[in-house]
């Protein structure tokens, strides 16, 4: 069974070529944001074909049939459609099949199909074999329909290659695939090399997710006093992202006073006091499913900053601005790990988890560790035009009341970079010592 795009001047089924001549069929984002919150000035059109074309091209190069998605972002990146995000980042049963050549047949959710199927890069849609199979206990069952059915799609439309692409699913699925003549491959690191360096489309989402972001952060700014907790501060970041067209955040990086040391505590209803530093990581999926990933650091008032709190700000302020500027396209990742800005002994053991790291669809390639921790989690290559990466920085001793988080978010060109985040730093802990 499958169900096709119909032809709207067709005679058959009114009811649905009258439900086809929905709003949708004439937007040119494909019916995915029908609002006014999504920028005009984005080519929605450009943005799919464009990264179609570079996963296509590098299924060619690596010799793939197809490739199988079960990632809501590599669907979200391949094709435009997103369905029930959240639930699909969990539940791996919706699912794509891309050819190098040839129709894109998507496996969707039942009762769901014309979420997507007003999109012009989706040929076809067919119920999913794996819809609640896990859940049920029946994924010993449905895999053989499942693969009997890739398979078979595999030898219509692979070119002669039994090559196939899986970025995710089970092993019995998995299994059940190379009995069937599949050479199955693990393609999760590849695609996220392809989404690396991003279109001119892929920019302009970046840039106006980062925006949204910002206003998000200055709302939390404004109503940071005494008394207010760390929840009703992220309420307040969570409702300007919704506002500014964004759709979720990752995290719930927003801490307060001590729990600002060490790094990494979530929001909770812990109530500001005053003189206490505030800390949030933005991690915003923001226009048309595009990350923002900035931090910064505030004081609740009144009064000014301590020497202390000074000293732990400047010293994340420098490294941000100093690791900014030792990246040049065409640089190695180890060389940026080895020319990164040193950090104070006391320091060290507290460290964030990298220099930087790519943003897409979220945080994503390359991750540039720090030369100390290279050979664990480091990796070889080289930072290229097209890449955005945000560069990070934690400032918290060992044992300290407080700790200190800043992050800028930069686009590789091909004489330097540029600043995507501008939401400014604190005055007050950056002016000088009288």
């Amino acid at each position: 069974m499958s169900i096709v795009v119909f032809d709207p001047d067709s005679t058959e089924d009114v009811d649905f070529k009258d439900r086809m001549r929905h709003p949708a069929t004439a937007d040119p984002a494909g019916g995915m944001w029908l609002s006014d919150t999504e920028p005009s000035f984005i080519d929605a059109d450009a943005l799919r074909k464009g990264r179609l074309a570079k996963l296509r091209a590098w299924m060619r190069e690596a010799g793939y049939g197809a490739v199988v998605l079960f990632d809501p972002y590599n669907q979200r990146y391949a094709t435009g459609s997103r369905n029930m995000f959240g639930y699909f980042l969990r539940n791996s049963t919706r699912y794509f099949f891309i050819p190098t050549e040839g129709p894109i047949v998507l496996f969707e959710y039942p009762q769901s199909y014309h979420v997507s199927m007003v999109l012009d890069t989706i040929d076809e849609a067919r119920p999913s074999k794996l819809v609640w199979s896990s859940v049920s206990g029946r994924d010993d069952e449905t895999s053989g329909p499942f693969a009997d059915e890739i398979a078979e799609l595999l030898k219509a439309h692979g070119g002669g290659s039994m090559k196939l692409g899986l970025d995710r699913c089970g092993h019995l699925q998995a299994l059940a695939l190379e009995k069937r003549g599949c050479e199955v491959r693990d393609c999760q690191g590849e695609i996220l090399a392809v989404r690396a360096v991003k279109t001119p489309e892929e920019v302009k989402c970046l840039q106006v997710s980062m925006a949204g972001a910002e206003a998000a952060v200055y709302a939390v700014r404004e109503a940071i006093k005494p008394g207010v907790s760390e929840n009703d501060l992220f309420a307040i970041m969570y409702h300007e992202v919704i506002r500014q067209g964004g759709e979720f955040i990752e995290t719930r990086l927003l801490t307060s006073g001590q729990r600002t040391n060490p790094w990494f505590n979530e929001a909770s209803g812990r109530k500001i006091r005053p003189g206490e530093l505030l800390a949030l990581d933005t991690d915003t999926i923001g226009c048309y499913g595009y990350y923002s990933d900035f931090s910064r650091t505030f004081r609740c008032g009144p009064g000014k900053p301590t020497d202390y709190q000074k000293s732990l700000y400047r010293m994340a302020h420098d490294q941000v601005q100093h690791n900014i500027s030792i990246v040049r396209p065409g640089m190695a990742f180890r060389e940026i790990a080895e020319k990164a800005w040193k950090i104070p002994d006391r320091f060290v053991d507290q460290r964030y988890t990298s220099v930087m790291h790519g943003v897409g669809m979220h945080g994503e390639t390359p991750f540039i560790a720090h030369a100390m921790d290279y050979e664990t989690y480091g990796r070889d290559g080289f930072v290229v035009p097209g890449m955005v990466v945000s560069v990070e920085s934690y400032i918290g001793e060992k044992g300290g009341r407080e700790g200190v988080k800043l992050e800028d978010e930069i686009l590789v060109t091909e004489t330097g970079t540029e600043l995507l985040s501008r939401f400014p730093y604190e005055d007050d802990f950056l002016e000088k010592q009288v």
